[in-house]
């Protein structure tokens, strides 16, 4: 369960709300690493740890933390913001650091990528994974959409940055959300990304509760089936407390409702499939 839905200022305050995760059945969480100060998440290692929950951290990045910038001084502060933001997800002991910062969001030049913005970004990435890897993480880079996002805003892309990088430590994070605006098929989008993703975010088109809209799920699924997917599967889910996802009226009636009705909606749909995967 991605613990965006309740916001990005997370304290020890939350820790009911974890009990409440791991009693619904999930068996871990995405936390957002916006705070890099590492002992403030030395609680919560305790807690998961107390609770048998899995981990996994994601962030983001704003202008003044953008590895495309054209300012040298702006993209070495990125890459050491996002060096201690891996820190803290090492500390949480969680194997993946996911996201879209490989540029940031919500930063438009007002024209496409040029070919120095790519190559910054792969530079900056390539360098990020070097250090990720001593730390025994690994990247999964997400492409946003059009909107949100310019240097990747489709799969297509997303698959050439990732192959650039070229890099044993970067690896990509499916997210059904954007990947259900942007693309023609999200089926062949999975396929063609293939071994390469690392982590699968399932978000409905709406940012509520997955199952109750209209992201193609059974082409989601069956993609996964066809790439032989091994790895977890999360909720996404966004509310008003999410001010950076410009969400205006809550789309469900609780956040338990909503983890409840979505766990069994993908326990239904993967569930049978994911027997089929088994070794």
């Amino acid at each position: 369960m991605n613990l965006l839905l309740w916001g990005n200022d997370l304290n020890p305050s939350f820790f009911p709300t974890l009990e409440k995760i791991r009693e619904i059945g999930f068996g871990g969480v995405e936390i957002p690493i916006f705070d890099t100060n590492p002992a403030s998440w030395e609680p919560w290692v305790k807690k998961l740890d107390e609770l048998g929950l899995q981990r996994q951290a994601d962030t983001f990045c704003g202008a003044d933390t953008n590895l495309i910038s054209p300012d040298a001084a702006v993209r070495a502060h990125a890459l050491e913001h996002l060096k201690r933001c891996i820190d803290c997800a090492a500390l949480l002991g969680a194997p993946h650091l996911m996201g879209p910062f490989h540029s940031a969001l919500g930063v438009f030049s007002g024209a496409p990528a040029t070919g120095e913005e790519w190559k910054r970004g792969v530079e900056g990435i390539y360098n990020l994974a070097e250090y990720a890897q001593q730390q025994g993480v690994v990247l999964g880079l997400e492409y946003l959409n059009r909107f949100e996002l310019y240097l990747t805003s489709c799969g297509e892309e997303l698959v050439r940055f990732v192959d650039d990088v070229n890099h044993p430590a970067c690896r990509i994070m499916f997210d059904t959300f954007h990947a259900n605006i942007e693309e023609k098929n999200l089926g062949d989008c999975i396929r063609n990304m293939g071994d390469r993703i690392a982590f699968v975010q399932l978000s409905e088109n709406d940012r509520s509760t997955p199952g109750k809209g209209h992201v193609p799920w059974d082409s989601v699924f069956q993609a996964l089936t066809d790439i032989d997917y091994q790895g977890w599967l999360s909720i996404e889910a966004f509310s008003p407390k999410l001010t950076a996802a410009n969400i205006w009226r809550k789309m469900f009636d609780s956040e338990e409702q909503l983890m409840r009705d979505g766990l069994a909606f993908i326990q239904g749909e993967w569930e049978p499939r994911r027997a089929s995967l088994v070794r």
